[in-house]
């Protein structure tokens, strides 16, 4: 009966969380804005992959930041020198952002900013492996990051984040030389349970992999806006 009831519990949780990040992308929609939500576990390399992105893209498109972490402002002060809004959010003893808290970080972007000015929302997830993948926060694409040194069965073990991630970027990989890892059996091991998915070997040091992601998102963002403007919201 416990179990039942926590079962119980969990579904309804889900089910309004649900709704809320529906709501979410409806705006995102409205406004020609595509939200990726970016997890991974703490260290894989979120910050300065947006760090990066930020440099790249900023005066390309029109970028916002929703950052989510669970005390502190530290991330977020770092992005802030790329001159884009920076939205803080602290979850506090949350392991996960869900749609609730994203709908606040809206509710700041629509009433400080002019949300039509962006074509992307950048939302890094609280650092975790297992909470976030299951909460949508209104994302149009789910982007998963693995670093090297996190070792080749993740994705076995912890396997939600990976099955849901639209994109997976390996990172770290200037480092794989020196760990008794094997990359394409990381990737093989994402392929068993995810055969879409999308894999970058990414490097934040030496650069690799990182053209290849700004590609991929920039054809999210065309994608995406081309079906936004086609569909009466």
């Amino acid at each position: 009966m416990h179990q039942t009831f926590d079962a119980a519990i969990e579904l309804n949780l889900l089910h309004a969380n649900q709704e809320g990040a529906n709501h979410n992308r409806e705006h995102f929609d409205r406004w020609g804005i595509t939200c990726l939500n970016i997890m991974s576990s703490p260290g894989a390399g979120k910050t300065v992959l947006l760090e990066q992105t930020l440099a790249a893209l900023k005066d390309k498109f029109g970028i916002v930041v929703i950052e989510g972490d669970m005390t502190t402002e530290l991330d977020a002060d770092r992005l802030r020198k790329y001159d884009v809004p920076v939205i803080p959010i602290n979850t506090g003893r949350s392991c996960h952002l869900d749609s609730k808290m994203v709908a606040g970080a809206i509710h700041t972007l629509e009433h400080q900013y002019n949300p039509q000015d962006f074509d992307l929302a950048l939302v890094e997830n609280v650092g975790n492996l297992v909470c976030p993948a299951e909460f949508e926060v209104g994302e149009h694409a789910k982007v998963a990051l693995l670093s090297v040194t996190e070792g080749e069965d993740k994705p076995l073990k912890y396997p939600v984040m990976f099955q849901e991630a639209d994109c997976l970027l390996i990172t770290k990989t200037d480092l794989a030389p020196y760990l008794d890892i094997d990359l394409d059996r990381i990737a093989n091991n994402v392929r068993q349970m995810n055969k879409d998915v999308t894999i970058i070997y990414l490097s934040g040091k030496t650069g690799e992999g990182l053209q290849e992601w700004f590609d991929w998102l920039g054809d999210l963002v065309t994608t995406n806006q081309a079906n936004q403007f086609a569909v009466p919201v």
